[in-house]
């Protein structure tokens, strides 16, 4: 997981510790969104200051792909590709591969182009190779190509690249002309990040915090999610002492409290990780959310019923009580079917408000099954047992 941030600092110490001249003359040479990679970590005046090291034709390549979005499949596109007509034969196009200085250093399909520049094809590398050289490119080409608008965000490509089992694909601009590619490579470095992001975001730190960042930076960006824990932690001390009296007059109850919050919260976070999973990978959608909260929801029940004969018959043994075991049975069965409601109900009403899911969806649940926990069991509890 740190991988990524430490990569970032070693190449901060590169840029730090090496001439412009060499490292503008290095930068050059990289594919396009290589080059954009590095340079938007940079700040500003250290960018421009490197733009004008580069060979102004790299330099003209560059400075477009950082004109894109950061987060768009513009930024992450590499300008270097093949593409030829679809009337060529399968011998012209490697004669042209041979005998061309531009090819790409690495690359996995050929695009077929109409004389608009619109990508029509593609052929795999491998399907060429295998054709004979006056076998015509229309001809063994898949038609329909999956294609790539340069302004898509990059986790929507990222699913097409996993729905379509694609190595790579063409980019187009708003006039659907082919102006680059993407790579499965590419892609790849996506995934990772998002769902390192996902998973900094479930336990409420930013995607900044890491090992190699000072300790009071780091602790100045956990704080905010912290704080808020705090106020929920106060709401479920809140439900508490409500119910001050009852804990005192059956002391029993202090000690098996814990027990009822933790398995809310625990099966809660199941589902909620489930959740937040499904909803990364587009497996859960308006089309299906209903069948699968209501399976969450069952799973919560059939747990329930089991966990709260288990804890109820423990609870009844141990203090001698069967009343008390009763209140705890219930108790059990009804947080764990919120937790399954919750777990599911979070995420989904976070991104219908336009937020992410993953972000601090974790608190918002642990204050649900704690509070709610404690105040079934301490309410049922003075209701059955006083």
């Amino acid at each position: 997981i740190d991988g990524l941030h430490h990569y970032k600092q070693v190449l901060k110490d590169i840029i730090d510790n090496y001439k412009p001249s060499i490292l503008g003359e290095l930068i050059g040479q990289l594919d396009t969104d290589d080059a954009a990679y590095i340079l938007e970590n940079l700040d500003i005046d250290k960018r421009d200051a490197l733009l004008e090291q580069i060979p102004i034709d790299a330099r003209s390549l560059i400075i477009q792909a950082l004109e894109f979005p950061e987060m768009s499949a513009g930024r992450l596109m590499q300008r270097d590709y093949v593409a030829v007509p679809r009337y060529w034969n399968v011998g012209q196009i490697i004669d042209f591969l041979r005998g061309s200085l531009k090819v790409p250093d690495q690359f996995y399909s050929i695009f077929i182009v109409d004389p608009r520049h619109t990508p029509v094809g593609t052929i795999p590398l491998h399907k060429l190779m295998r054709s004979e050289r006056k076998v015509i490119l229309a001809d063994i080409m898949t038609k329909d190509p999956v294609i790539v608008p340069v302004a898509m965000d990059q986790e929507d490509m990222a699913f097409l690249f996993e729905q379509y089992d694609l190595t790579s694909a063409p980019v187009v601009n708003s006039q659907n002309r082919l102006i680059g590619m993407v790579t499965v490579d590419d892609v790849v470095e996506v995934i990772q990040e998002e769902a390192e992001e996902d998973m900094l975001k479930l336990a409420g730190i930013s995607g900044d915090t890491d090992l190699y960042l000072a300790a009071w930076q780091t602790a100045r960006s956990r704080f905010s999610w912290l704080f808020i824990n705090l106020f929920t932690a106060i709401l479920a001390s809140i439900a508490i002492g409500i119910f001050e009296g009852t804990i005192k007059q059956i002391v029993a109850l202090a000690i098996l409290m814990p027990i009822v919050a933790s398995m809310g919260g625990n099966a809660g976070t199941q589902t909620l990780t489930v959740a937040v999973r499904a909803l990364a990978t587009r497996e859960l959608n308006q089309s299906n959310a209903l069948r699968v909260f209501g399976k969450e929801i069952l799973v919560g029940i059939i747990n329930g019923l089991i966990f709260a004969v288990i804890v109820g018959l423990v609870a009844a043994l141990w203090f001698g009580e069967h009343g008390l075991g009763i209140v705890i049975a219930l108790a059990m069965l009804f947080n764990l079917f919120v937790a399954g409601f919750f777990g599911a109900a979070i995420p989904l009403l976070l991104q219908r408000w336009k937020i992410d899911p993953a972000l601090g969806a974790s608190i918002l649940l642990t204050t649900v099954t704690d509070v709610v926990g404690f105040f079934v069991f301490l309410g049922l509890a003075q209701m059955l047992l006083i």
